[in-house]
């Protein structure tokens, strides 16, 4: 059995996630310490115990642990069954990253699965579910795994209450992949959604995104949201090179500045243009987990953050790959190789 302290390297979920994901693809049993300990309120949490549950559902496995605010759980799973499956959260706790705990394992199986997940899709603490569908899904079926989500209904922080879908076509071998050039930019969006605030807000952080970034009106789009369960307003900022399509986000939140909002996701574009890399901090560490099964690859990122080597740590403890990490031109190349191809 595996064993994990959970408050290592960037001590959040991260590490909980990564471990289901490889314990359920791998076969291999493992027991956690220390959950979330790096985090002002650690333990598991509502989004976090579902993730589990899912994991031990389409895993066939036994868990001991799984209770809110638990510090500790042990996981054993059996065979992975795809097949049919609804999740909810039941908070504005992330449906997004419920789907990324439980993905490897559906896209590797032997059968087709389909999922209704719900909870939150637009937080401040997890990929939006617009990163997933234009970003990191397609970035999937370069290495052979057919994913299609759909949104139904948004659901904002702190109500949560939203729901999607997604059809998986696994694959019986995943493919290398490697993303090293951006290449140019083909396509520039910049879209402010809200839900039950004033369209002024709206516009107020397209005109700051217009200005500080020099973009014409038709990269500018203003999404008013009917179905979502409360108020909420994301800024979602999409940069489609020849190599793959980014995405950056900023939330609105209450006493702050719908201005504010939009200077921090021009900072973060920003940088990522500045750095001439195609993969995006927060990307960089989800693609780890896909290259790794598939064997190897490579890419290049802005960033070398915690959450990264964090997923690097946890992903050597189950597969036998190494991680080779070059800088170079301000920005890093992550080499993803297996030792017994080596």
């Amino acid at each position: 059995m595996i064993i994990i302290d959970g408050s290592t390297g960037e001590g959040g979920g991260q590490i909980l996630r990564t471990a289901l994901s490889l314990s359920l693809v791998t076969g291999q049993s493992f027991r956690m310490e220390n959950i979330r300990a790096g985090r002002a309120k650690p333990d598991l949490l509502r989004q976090h115990l579902t993730a589990v549950h899912a994991a031990a559902q389409i895993g066939s496995a036994t868990v001991t642990g799984a209770v809110l605010g638990a510090q500790s759980l042990t996981f054993a799973p059996s065979a992975v069954v795809p097949g049919d499956y609804a999740f909810a959260v039941g908070t504005a706790g992330s449906a997004t990253l419920v789907l990324q705990t439980i993905l490897p394992a559906l896209m590797t199986a032997s059968k087709p699965s389909r999922l209704v997940l719900e909870g939150g899709t637009h937080n401040p603490f997890a990929p939006p579910f617009d990163f997933l569908q234009k970003t990191y899904l397609p970035l999937l079926k370069r290495v052979g795994v057919q994913v299609t989500a759909t949104l139904e209904r948004y659901g904002f922080y702190p109500a949560g209450g939203g729901k999607f879908t997604v059809a998986i076509e696994p694959a019986t071998r995943l493919a290398s992949m490697e993303l090293i050039a951006r290449g140019t930019i083909q396509r520039r969006l910049a879209r402010a959604v809200y839900s039950a605030i004033p369209p002024s807000v709206a516009a107020r952080e397209l005109r700051v995104i217009a200005e500080k970034l020099g973009w014409p009106n038709e990269s500018l789009q203003a999404e008013p949201v009917s179905q979502s369960a409360g108020p909420g307003n994301v800024v979602l900022v999409e940069l489609e090179s020849e190599s793959l399509t980014e995405v950056f986000t900023g939330f609105g939140e209450r006493g702050v500045l719908a201005e504010r909002v939009a200077e921090k996701v021009v900072d973060e574009v920003r940088e990522y243009m500045a750095a001439n890399a195609p993969v995006g901090e927060h990307l960089a560490d989800q693609l780890l987990l896909p290259l790794a099964l598939a064997g190897g690859g490579a890419f290049g990122t802005v960033k070398l953050t915690r959450h990264t080597q964090t997923n690097m740590d946890i992903i050597g403890k189950f597969l036998p790959v190494d991680f080779n990490v070059q800088a170079k031109d301000g920005a890093y190349r992550i080499m993803v190789t297996h030792r017994s191809l080596a």
